[in-house]
């Protein structure tokens, strides 16, 4: 993750908090399926059960079983424990996407590279946590010595651009905002010129939490793509979509209308730390094919740490 989390051990034990209570309850019956001194068709099922109550969802738990099936078979496993170590890689695996078109957090992203200003959209429906993991995000940012601008575009809400605000100075970073019911696409102008008067390493645009039924508030975010591709081509650099973990499988309904509306190239796992349920996360990556790139460990400013598949894994079976 390019230029953010330096603390990488500090952000490892956060998730690993965080995940206390998914690993708890469903994921350590599935590392207690593995403890028995034989494998057969009684496990299988148990398996598959424990994964849809998970939340990875039908679809994405038949294929890690299948998946799971197959290496056994022809890799001709037979002790338990080694059926559990394929199943933590076929996890990883899962979760290793790096396909969705990001310009910041991806695979090939180097310091080198990042453009100027780096602009980040933030969406996802309300009450998901979008306007306090962007300040996390924002928080983030500045802790590796980077200025940072939040357009407060969620016109629609009043007390959103109240709370946007008191978080951007607790956060020091500047909000730019016009009054309730303004023109979204005008906030965004002002603050890219802004950030351009500044010099401004990061932008960061709020938007209204849209519900995804309504097409209209849809074809508003499609508008303010609109305005910030024509003042900066190739712009967004990342269209971060905030789910709230606690959610489940209704969390993938608004990530699939998202991702319909704007080219998501990155999930924020909101709230991790208040759910048992933290298997929505491989449904995500598989039935969309978009990467987690955070994940929200608590309530304060610095409680987002980066996602990394393999330790995210490792966790659950800790």
């Amino acid at each position: 993750m390019v230029g953010l989390f330096r603390r990488s051990q500090e952000s490892g034990e956060k998730t690993e908090e965080a995940l206390e209570r998914t690993r708890r309850t469903w994921f350590g019956k599935v590392a207690g399926l593995f403890e028995r001194p034989r494998i057969d068709q009684e496990l299988w099922e148990e398996l598959e059960e424990l994964l849809i109550g998970a939340d990875t969802g039908v679809a994405t738990a038949r294929k890690i079983l299948d998946r799971l099936q197959q290496r056994v078979e022809e890799e001709r496993l037979h002790r338990p424990e080694a059926v559990r170590d394929v199943l933590k890689e076929e996890l990883v695996r899962m979760l290793e996407v790096d396909e969705a078109g990001g310009h910041l957090w991806g695979k090939d992203a180097s310091t080198a590279s990042l453009p100027r200003p780096a602009i980040i959209l933030v969406v996802g429906v309300n009450g998901t946590g979008k306007t306090t993991s962007i300040a996390k995000l924002a928080y983030a940012y500045r802790a590796d010595g980077e200025s940072v601008i939040i357009a407060a575009a969620d016109t629609f809400r009043a007390a959103a651009i109240e709370q946007l605000r008191a978080l951007g100075d607790m956060v020091d970073s500047h909000v730019v905002a016009h009054r309730p019911g303004a023109d979204p696409g005008a906030v965004v102008y002002d603050a890219l010129t802004a950030a351009e008067s500044r010099c401004a390493d990061v932008v960061i645009v709020d938007t209204a939490g849209r519900l995804h039924t309504k097409v209209n508030l849809m074809e508003e975010l499609r508008k303010i793509q609109r305005v910030i591709q024509r003042r900066h081509p190739g712009a967004p650099h990342e269209v971060v979509l905030i789910l709230d973990a606690t959610i489940g499988q209704n969390g993938l309904a608004q990530a699939q209308a998202f991702a319909e509306a704007v080219d998501v190239t990155a999930v924020c796992l909101a709230k991790l730390d208040g759910t048992s349920k933290g298997g929505v996360v491989f449904a995500v990556c598989d039935q969309l094919g978009i990467p987690v790139r955070f994940v929200g460990t608590g309530e304060r400013p610095e409680d987002l740490s980066p996602f990394s598949p393999r330790r995210f894994v490792d966790a659950l079976f800790v």
